[in-house]
Parts: structure tokens; sequence; C-alpha cells
């Protein structure tokens, strides 16, 4: 009888899968039962198959019952992990339906489905994004989705209202200028070759939790930098038409501090890490699979809301850094700060109990919470004053919303038409580019109109003098997941 020469075909055919366990099994057949027959080696094969518990122990079949095992172990595991969405979902609420896209529409639905999901809503400013859409807010029970907060974690915007006569800013245009210019670096990997310091960089999570150990020195260089995309440091002019209680401050017109910008490299290291792990450990439909979520008692849970705290902290120092820097060249101490933040999520309460809102590019509003809803480089921003609407979740919209995709906006957008807009409305810019023209930008008054029921007007904020990144549009696609601040 010659040596047994197994093949591959033979093992399938008895029940054995696509996998090592085959070429391990052929092995150890041909080298311990090589003057065996085929049929009686299949015939232990196919026995070790039904049944590998039972010959795990075995000196020499037990590597192929080990296999076996183990690989039947992490099919249960991931079978576990497989989460299956609802077939209708939680109701959720729309304002401003007829400027809101299919695909922000479609992912919300998704997010509305999820087991964990409580109430939703989607605010008049939403697009598509990743996972949770831009403009979506949604409650979820005790669980948390890295993509429900979004790539840069904590985004917000910071006004600073000084008692300055505006008209300052046509009068010393170029002294303005310089300080903005001054002031913050634009641009993705941007860091200060001389470091501010801020109370943020000594949190004890930067040597508690692992991603965060590694981002500590990138933190500190680049606090008090302003990134890319969308964000920008702007000087204009504040009108509050009357004294509000809730703002504190006198009617007036004002020079105005306006800033726009993230967490930088902490936040969108720390949301791509724990989404990968959040897809590794719940595997959700493919057109929902950017949902995956921990539960606040997993250790993955607790890190990760850890992480988006110190994030959101981290984006608040950069902001008060680039303010205290051009406050002390004005000469002046603002009379009213004025700061919020999206891309966040809450423990609140809804409906009398502890949910988890996520607000991924969608102001807080709850009853007398002040917020900043900016409209683009040349349309007004507005001071607002939030009414607490249920149906909202607490929330309104976080900006205009985009109306063109950035490679829309590079194909259909011109120089010309850019700098005839800049000087019709009076507006200095400072880097930016197409991608960034008002023109892809939804109207803010429509914006503003479908959304009374969430929020009260207190002010205007009117931009003059905008700063922006001003890096070569180079690969611009890779920006579009960056828009509105996802």
């Amino acid at each position: 009888m010659g040596k047994l020469k197994l093949r591959g075909k033979q093992l399938r055919d008895i029940g054995y899968p696509e996998a090592p366990v085959i070429s391990i099994a052929m092995q150890v057949m041909e080298k311990h039962y090589k003057r065996n027959g085929t049929h009686h080696v299949l015939g232990i094969l196919e026995k070790i198959f039904q049944d590998p518990e039972a010959y795990k122990e075995d000196e020499v079949l037990g590597k192929i019952a080990n296999e076996l095992l183990e690989m039947r172990a992490k099919e249960e595991a991931k079978a576990a992990s497989a989460v299956d969405l609802s077939s209708e979902g939680v109701p959720y609420n729309i304002f401003g339906a007829e400027f809101i896209e299919e695909g922000a529409l479609s992912q919300m639905n998704s997010a509305a489905r999820l087991p964990i999901s409580v109430a939703g809503a989607l605010m008049p400013d939403a697009h598509h994004g990743y996972g949770l859409p831009i403009g979506g807010v949604l409650a979820t029970q005790n669980a948390v989705i890295p993509y429900g907060v979004g790539v840069d974690i904590g985004c917000r915007m910071c006004l600073s209202i000084f008692d300055i006569d505006p008209k300052e800013l046509e009068f010393r245009a170029d002294y303005f200028t310089r300080e903005l210019n001054e002031a913050t670096l634009f641009g993705s990997g941007r860091e200060f070759k001389k470091r501010s310091d801020h109370d943020v960089l000594y949190r004890p999570e930067f040597h508690e939790i692992g991603i965060l150990r590694q981002l500590k020195d990138k933190a500190a260089s680049q606090l008090g930098s302003s990134g890319g995309g969308n964000h920008f440091v702007e000087f204009g002019i504040v009108e509050i038409p009357e004294a509000d209680a809730v703002l504190g401050v006198p009617a007036g017109k004002y020079l105005g501090l306006l800033s726009h910008s993230g967490s930088r490299a902490i936040g969108a290291n720390v949301a791509n890490h724990y989404t990968k792990l959040a897809k590794e450990k719940r595997k959700l439909p493919p057109d929902a699979a950017n949902l995956a979520w921990f539960t606040l008692d997993e250790e993955e849970g607790i890190e990760y809301f850890m992480a988006m705290n110190l994030a959101g902290d981290y984006a608040s120092a950069c902001h008060h850094v680039i303010h205290e820097k051009i406050a002390k060249q004005l000469g002046h101490e603002p009379m009213k700060m004025v700061e919020n933040h999206h891309n966040f999520a809450w423990k609140e309460l809804y409906e009398g109990k502890e949910v988890i809102v996520h607000r991924k590019g969608a102001t807080p509003a709850g009853k007398d919470v002040l917020g900043i809803i900016p409209g683009s480089m040349t349309a007004p921003g507005f001071i607002v004053k939030g009414k607490g609407e249920t149906a909202s979740i607490n929330s309104a919209s976080h900006g205009a919303g985009r109306l063109m995709s950035r490679t829309s906006a590079m194909n259909n957008i011109t120089a010309k038409m850019l700098k005839e807009e800049l000087a019709k409305q009076g507006v200095k810019l400072i880097g930016g580019g197409l991608d960034e023209a008002p023109f892809a930008y939804k109207d803010i008054h429509q914006v503003m109109n479908a959304q009374k029921q969430l929020v009260d007007t207190v002010g205007t904020f009117t931009p003059k003098i905008v700063k922006m990144d001003d890096t070569p549009p180079r690969n611009r696609k890779k920006l579009d997941r960056f828009d509105a601040g996802e």
C-alpha cells in the first residue's frame, strides 16, 4: 500500500469548511496515518468533525479537534455579536424636511431601528454623513455610538463679544487681519513650534487610556490650532436688537470674534480607534455598520466616554487659547463669551429617564441654553436661546448645512463667482477655497425659519474678516467626510 495522499475536496465532502483546518488535518493524517487506507482515514476525520470535544485531548488528533473547536467558537461569537435591526424603529421628528436629502433620511431610518434607540430627530441643516447623518440627533439607552458622535469630537462654536465699535473693522482692516493670521494655525496636521499651556494637558486620562497616551504630545503641539475643512476664525459685527436677560448684553452693535473648530488629532484618532472596536464587537447590516455601539457597562464604552469628554474639553481649550491671544492684543476682555459644541454625546433626561443623546452636527437647545448657529463666510450667524423642545430632543441645527459636497462645489463654483460674492457682502477672506464658498451652503434664513419652534434669536453675527485654511485644494474628496464638522 502506498503512502496516504488526501485531497481537500475529500475533506470538504465530509463537511470540513474551506479553512486552515483542512491543511492541518491533511498534514496530521498524512504524517501519522500514512500507512492507512483513504476510506479509513476519512472515517476518522468525519468522527472528529462530528464531535471534536471527544478528541481534543488526543496527542495526535487533538490538533485537528482543537482547530475545529476554536473555529466554531469564533463563529459562535460572531453570530452572538450580530445585531438585527427592528422592522419599524422608534419614531423621529424632522424639521425642515423640504431641505433634507434622501441619504440623510435613509441613515436616520437605520439609526432609528437600532435596538438601543429611544428617540430621534433630524435638524433642517441635515445631510448625509458617516453613521448618523450630520444634523442627526439620537437618544439611546445606556449606549454610545462613536460614529454617532463623529470624527471631529467636540467641534464647537465660540463667540467673544467686545465693547469695541465694529467700525474699527473697516478703519483698521490690516490690523485685524494680522491678528487673525498670528493667533492660530490652519490645515491638517499643523503644529506650533512655540506651544501654549492649558490645564487640559494635565488631565489624568492622558495616562489612563492607551490611545490618549500616544496622542498627548500631538495634543500639546496642536493646542490653539484650528484645522482645515469648514473651520474658521473671523471678526464681524454683533448686533443685539434688545437686551436679553439670559445673554446679558445690552442692545447695540459690538465687535465679535467667532471661531469654529474641534479636537484636532485627538478627536479623529479616538473616533477611528473606538469605531473599529465597536464594529468588531457588534456586527450590523452593511447599511448600518457605522452605527456600532458600546454599552456604558462595557470597558470599551467607559473608556470611549472618558476619551470623548477629554476631546471635547480639549476642543474648548483650543478656542480659549485663540480668544485669549486676540483679547490680549486688543487690550480688551470680552464682555460676554458664548460657546457651544456639537459632535458629542451627553447624559440627559428624556421623558424622565436617563438616555445618551448623540448630537452629530446639532446644537444643544435646552431651555435658555445659549448657542451660535453660523451661516457661511458671507451669511450671518445667529446667537440663539434654546426653547427646550422635547420634539427635537432639546436640539437645533448647528449651521446652514451643506447644499453641495466639496467635490461638487469645486466643480460648479468659479473663483470669479466667489470674488463677486465677497465684494457684494463686504467680506475679506484670508485663505478659504471654492469648496467653502457661500453657494455650497443652504440658505441660513430658511434653516432658521424651519426651527422657530426650537430656538429664539437674541442676536446676530455678520462676518467681515474671515480666516480659513489656505491649503491647496488637493484631493478634496478626502475632505467630504468632514463636511459640517463630521
